[in-house]
């Protein structure tokens, strides 16, 4: 298996040197991620990390979305970090009651890049090399018709699936209310076989169970059953540089 990875890895640089582009600044473990996401195609890997290139290069040119630039998303403090999981990925914990349609779509979307940035650069340290994910939690406790947002929640998995392949390890829904479960059903028609599969909805008490188990109570905030506290994003520190990969 080893063998048949590294001559995928080996494929698709040559690949992406065909499309114009190169593989020289990063590793056989991103390069990989991006093949897993195309079912270990290298021509089809070599053409999504291309267009991630381009994407990232025009997007977010300096390397990160500082929070100058999302203000007003930063603002409403819907936005969490937590963890890291038994697994040790970072926990990205979203209070869709905090949140609301955007006026400003492009500071939203920004916000989306900034904040899977710093949570994927949270957990660094704490996972295995090739294994840089995230868990996300989607509070939807307490949501009312104004905090509903099909077209966000959207952009957020189309942002994922597209520039950020392989780094949902999985994604809970909790306190689903009745008023969003038909939102839920149009908004997972976006979502990839692959991505669809990573998401757990915790419907009763011993759903939550399992996802404390999974998930681990110790760096989990006292909210969901762990011990931790919630702390907002922007008050997280973290000392690192763009991230590449």
């Amino acid at each position: 298996m080893a063998k048949d990875r590294q001559a995928a890895i080996a494929q698709m640089k040559e690949s992406v040197v065909k499309l114009g582009s190169s593989t020289e600044k990063y590793g056989d473990a991103t390069l990989l991620r991006f093949l897993i996401a195309r079912s270990m195609d290298p021509k089809a890997a070599a053409k999504m990390f291309v267009e991630w290139q381009k994407w990232r290069a025009s997007f977010v040119p300096s390397g990160r979305i500082p929070e100058n630039e999302v203000p007003d998303q930063l603002e409403a403090r819907k936005a969490y970090l937590s963890g890291p999981t038994r697994d040790g990925h970072p926990i990205l914990i979203i209070l869709a009651s905090n949140h609301f349609p955007p006026s400003d779509v492009l500071q939203f979307k920004k916000f989306v890049v900034h904040l899977l940035d710093k949570t994927i650069a949270s957990g660094i340290k704490e996972c295995e090399v090739g294994d840089e994910k995230l868990v996300g939690l989607l509070d939807l406790q307490n949501i009312s018709y104004k905090n509903i947002d099909a077209r966000g929640l959207i952009t957020g998995f189309q942002f994922l699936q597209a520039y950020y392949p392989e780094r949902l390890a999985k994604l809970y829904l909790v306190n689903m209310p009745w008023i969003f479960v038909s939102v839920w059903n149009f908004v997972s028609r976006f979502l990839e076989k692959a991505t669809q599969e990573k998401v757990v909805i915790v419907k009763n008490d011993e759903d939550r169970k399992e996802f404390v188990k999974e998930v681990g109570e110790a760096n989990l905030p006292e909210e969901y059953g762990g011990k931790a506290k919630l702390v907002a994003l922007q008050d997280v520190k973290i000392n690192h540089g763009p991230l590449q990969s």
